[in-house]
């Protein structure tokens, strides 16, 4: 199947982050890029957008992403938000994803192809796995919209090789480029959409000793968990001076992003 407008919406998931890519906009691919470079060879008036921001809980997604996706008049819609919800210290779930569930019945109201994720298994995260239970219930939620809905879903929580922590970026939160590698691929395959896209070389996985562990935890302490802590307490995001990479209908990898169709 081909598509002609394919508008990605979401948080840091789906703007890119973890994987690098100076060239691009906000400097960074993510496996929506690599999507719709795929999508992009087969139908000449093809046309991309991503208005997905990092750091935004779901009602921010939906505030600030819901109406100018609909207003671009996609055929396919990918949408993952609620994440960085669950991380708060207080959730109330069943709401959260009620409101999510509206939204989806907006893009679903369409036409639209409407694809949407689970979120990942943090079973073996020595720092989220606490909180392993709201992930289930929000997934299970979020099967159920889905089923209700009609939209295709990729079961993050079911990809086992995420188990791997060379698909992860060093700050342990986000993928790396072979896990958006890997998610783009889901996504074409639950699509049905044919594609040439392969797993990526993973690098040497070596066993460290004590010391080395603590050393790269202490590492990770001070890059990463500690600024994201700073920001929860001072109410702050990791996405206030960000913008949607892509914001309006576009071919991919294209600098010049004031063309629209």
């Amino acid at each position: 199947m081909a598509f002609s407008r394919f508008v990605a919406l979401g948080d840091s998931f789906t703007e890119g982050y973890g994987d690098p890519d100076p060239d691009r906009p906000n400097g960074l691919r993510g496996w929506a890029d690599r999507v719709a470079e795929v999508l992009a060879r087969q139908t000449d008036d093809f046309g991309y957008a991503n208005l997905a921001i990092r750091g935004r809980k779901l009602d921010a997604v939906l505030a600030e992403q819901l109406r100018p996706a609909l207003a671009l008049e996609p055929d396919l819609v990918t949408i993952y938000a609620g994440a960085n919800d669950i991380l708060r210290p207080r959730v109330d779930l069943d709401a959260l994803v009620g409101r999510y569930d509206a939204a989806l019945g907006e893009l679903a109201a369409t036409g639209a192809r409407l694809l949407v994720f689970t979120a990942f298994d943090p079973g073996d995260s020595a720092t989220y796995k606490m909180l392993r239970g709201r992930f289930a219930i929000y997934n299970e939620l979020v099967r159920e919209s889905a089923e209700r809905h009609g939209a295709d879903i990729v079961d993050y929580w079911r990809m086992r090789e995420y188990r791997d922590w060379r698909l992860w970026d060093d700050d342990r939160l986000h993928m790396g480029p072979a896990g958006h590698q890997r998610m783009a691929m889901a996504v074409l395959d639950v699509l049905g959409v044919e594609h040439d896209l392969a797993p990526l070389t993973l690098r040497e996985s070596a066993a460290l000793r004590r010391r080395e562990q603590l050393r790269e935890h202490a590492a990770w302490v001070r890059t990463s968990a500690a600024p994201w802590v700073h920001r929860r307490l001072t109410g702050r995001s990791s996405g206030d001076a960000v913008s949607p990479r892509h914001p309006t209908l576009g071919r991919v990898g294209v600098p010049d992003r004031t063309t629209s169709i």
